[in-house]
């Protein structure tokens, strides 16, 4: 008899046990299912407009659709044998790295100079600091109407001023040795100050014992910058080469607004050429090819900075 009391009482306990187990097995689940609700409205947003349409791009790149007939048909990789072996593909690759590393050299370079200048805690620096700082919340759009009447070659802001020092009238945009230095222009000028104030907070981050370390051992200012400073911003350098990289290689409004791909096609850059060819020639099957080969060499070419800095960018501790 004790023996079959014992064996209930066990038999009781293991059963309570399954059972607060289940139920925190279920509280668990609930608590996550919840988690994922909050994540929700993000991933539909991702699913919508970037996830189905680079699908959808997918598919349509192995047809010839041109979007004014409902028939879609199929033609293999001719869209993609077509565009690879085009002279345009290749002079339009060129033109839009040119502008990207470019864009980048001298968005980083004179961000990181305004840094070391401007890395003062004071109301005045924060206010020229909020000058700098305000292009980068200004729309494309309106910095590319500014910079058209600038550079415009007849009444121009630029060309005035030319002219007080004696120089002629220079044709910024009509001439295709400077149109894509304009646009390099109007991306530095709106980005240095992002820039700028990422690297100050990189500053700040930096332990000043460092510098107080090094100066007893005698090193000079440049010694400091180039051994202390550049080595522990370079993960904030890292994070604005990326961002940077991938923003310039899809620069579209500056080109759409001001040059429209010209002089002689001198400023003609990926984005801009997929979307002419979509929309203007109504070539969608080809540019939705132009879209996915434009996608992998964006991924690739990331994939390879990160590759390449993971020996070069230096974290404190």
């Amino acid at each position: 008899m004790k023996e079959t009391g014992s064996t209930n009482i066990n038999a009781r306990v293991n059963s309570a046990a399954k059972s607060g187990t289940g139920r925190r097995s279920a509280y668990r689940l609930l608590e996550g299912l919840k988690d994922f609700s909050f994540a929700l409205p993000a991933l539909a947003f991702l699913v919508i407009f970037i996830y189905y349409p680079l699908v959808n791009s997918f598919y349509l790149s192995f047809t010839n659709w041109n979007m004014t007939k409902p028939v879609k048909q199929f033609v293999g990789f001719d869209n993609y044998e077509k565009l690879l072996t085009s002279e345009t593909f290749y002079n339009v690759l060129r033109i839009t790295f040119t502008y990207t590393v470019l864009d980048v050299v001298l968005t980083l370079g004179f961000g990181l100079l305004l840094a070391l200048l401007f890395n003062v805690s004071s109301r005045f620096f924060n206010f020229l600091r909020m000058l700098l700082f305000m292009p980068h919340y200004i729309s494309m759009v309106i910095v590319s109407m500014i910079f058209l009447w600038i550079f415009n070659s007849q009444y121009g802001l630029m060309n005035e001023l030319l002219e007080l020092v004696g120089i002629e009238k220079v044709q910024w945009l009509q001439n295709p040795k400077t149109a894509l230095w304009v646009l390099i222009i109007v991306s530095v000028w709106k980005g240095v100050g992002f820039a700028m104030i990422i690297f100050i907070a990189g500053l700040r981050g930096i332990p000043v014992e460092y510098y107080e370390a090094s100066s007893i051992d005698g090193a000079s200012k440049w010694t400091q910058f180039w051994h202390i400073t550049l080595p522990l911003l370079s993960p904030i350098t890292l994070f604005l080469v990326v961002t940077n990289f991938i923003s310039s290689m899809q620069v579209f409004q500056s080109v759409d607004i001001m040059t429209n791909g010209g002089p002689l096609e001198s400023t003609k850059a990926m984005v801009y050429w997929i979307y002419t060819m979509a929309f203007s020639e109504f070539k969608t099957g080809r540019a939705s090819a132009l879209v996915i080969i434009f996608f992998f060499i964006i991924v690739l070419l990331t994939m390879l900075q990160m590759y390449v800095s993971k020996k070069k960018v230096h974290y404190e501790g």
